[in-house]
């Protein structure tokens, strides 16, 4: 299980699904909660494609917000 607090300092980035490999383009450097504001407001097609990851961590947006 995973676990951390709003505070904590992650990236926020979307990874483009190209043909060519994508593309990893941060959308924030900030707190967990900065970001999870930040990820609501995007529209589902990009929602789908966005992580979040923290000092040790990566994980998916939405499934992030499913657990």
């Amino acid at each position: 299980m995973r676990s951390t607090f709003g505070g904590a300092t992650v990236r926020l980035y979307h990874l483009d699904d190209a043909a060519e490999g994508g593309a990893a383009t941060t959308l924030l450097y900030g707190s967990l909660d900065e970001a999870l504001r930040v990820a609501a407001s995007q529209p589902e097609e990009v929602q789908a494609g966005l992580f979040i990851a923290t000092d040790n961590d990566v994980i998916a947006y939405l499934d992030l917000i499913e657990e």
